[in-house]
């Protein structure tokens, strides 16, 4: 952070924000009553020299000029930094307003709540601290509802949101007659059956759907090597069908517990990325990695990452901050104006190192750089 004193001389005032850069940056004016006012620009000496210059007539226009004491100002290397920034500060200076002062929508997920006798899935935009899966971030509720649709056409998960009291009366609904239910509502099933169904769906959604692809393709198999064609027909129809409602996922979504990536984004360092590290859906301190040639050596970019990589600690956040740091993150990725890259993996004790070393020299021009 850098600070500007703002005395009576208004012409010295001038000279100061003439001389800062024309670069993005998210800044502070402190007036000498009153709150402070918040913003980012992608132009920061001409943001200010708007909002502090003389005016002779009248305007409708935001003007500080005769008011502000204190500049306080952050410059940023991306888009993404701008939005940690000005999250950071805004939630510091405003701590009852913050998310109206930054429009921060938080993204929604499908959610099996685990807590409930008859467990069942719905759409919310919390996390909680309660039992249950989050499958998320999606890019709109839309797409959320979208995929959870399709998705339980895969099992016999009820979709009734209603607490059940099952009684053998119960009316049912269209899913428990369709076959698309195991119907725990009239006891058709207790809740130990119900509950292997749910750890399906469990399974299904922490493996990316791979534990119901290897099932069905295994079966398959089999009923092929079985000479039994017209049942594999409808085994490999079954596995086209998991496959396009894999495909219905947004790009972030996932098991929360499971999220694991780096973004890549540029640096106001030279010859620098800033990598932004998400470890089990929480967010971690960013990492300036230098990628240039060192007294005259050129240095490994895989070893560097992996030395990198391996000192850092990780941290866990609050309910509350994971879940605004993961709306960041889905509002960068699933933004018109995302500037670098997103690299997912399983875990960090897996990292795809060849993968993230292209992406540092896409995004930082370090290819020159590769050994």
């Amino acid at each position: 952070m850098t600070a500007i004193e703002v005395g009576e001389n208004l012409a010295q005032l001038d000279r100061a924000v003439e001389a800062l850069p024309n670069s993005p940056a998210v800044f502070l004016l402190w007036p000498r009553e009153g709150a402070p006012y918040l913003s980012k620009t992608g132009l920061l000496r001409r943001r200010l020299l708007r909002l502090l210059e003389e005016r002779e007539r009248p305007s409708r226009l935001l003007n500080l000029r005769h008011t502000v004491r204190r500049i306080e100002y952050w410059l940023t290397g991306s888009g993404l930094e701008s939005s940690v920034v000005m999250y950071q500060q805004a939630r510091r200076h405003f701590p009852e307003t913050y998310l109206e002062l930054l429009k921060l929508r938080m993204p929604p997920y499908v959610k099996i709540v685990l807590g409930n006798e008859f467990p069942r899935s719905h759409i919310s935009t919390h996390l909680t601290r309660s039992a249950g899966l989050h499958f998320g971030p999606f890019r709109s509720r839309v797409s959320a509802e979208r995929f959870e649709g399709q998705f339980l056409d895969l099992f016999q998960m009820r979709r009734c949101q209603e607490d059940l009291a099952p009684a053998p009366q119960h009316p049912g609904c269209i899913y428990g007659e369709m076959g698309m239910c195991l119907r725990p509502c009239q006891q058709v099933v207790g809740a130990a059956e119900y509950g292997h169904e749910v750890a399906r769906v469990v399974e299904f959604l922490q493996t990316d759907g791979r534990s119901l692809l290897e099932a069905i393709g295994h079966s398959r198999d089999r009923l092929s090597e079985e000479m039994k064609f017209e049942d594999a027909a409808r085994q490999h129809k079954r596995y086209e069908k998991v496959q396009e409602v894999l495909k219905l996922r947004d790009d972030l979504a996932r098991d929360v517990d499971r999220l694991n990536g780096v973004a890549i984004t540029g640096s106001l360092a030279t010859d620098a990325v800033e990598l932004w590290q998400v470890r089990d859906g929480h967010w971690q301190e960013p990492q300036r990695f230098r990628y240039g040639v060192e007294e005259g050596v050129t240095i490994s970019l895989d070893r560097k990452l992996r030395e990198s990589f391996a000192g850092v600690e990780a941290r866990k956040l609050t309910v509350r901050e994971r879940q605004e740091y993961l709306a960041l993150l889905a509002r960068w990725y699933y933004s018109s104006w995302r500037e670098g890259e997103w690299l997912g993996f399983e875990s960090f004790e897996d990292i795809p190192y060849r993968k993230l070393v292209n992406a540092v020299s896409r995004v930082g021009g370090a290819g020159r750089q590769l050994v």
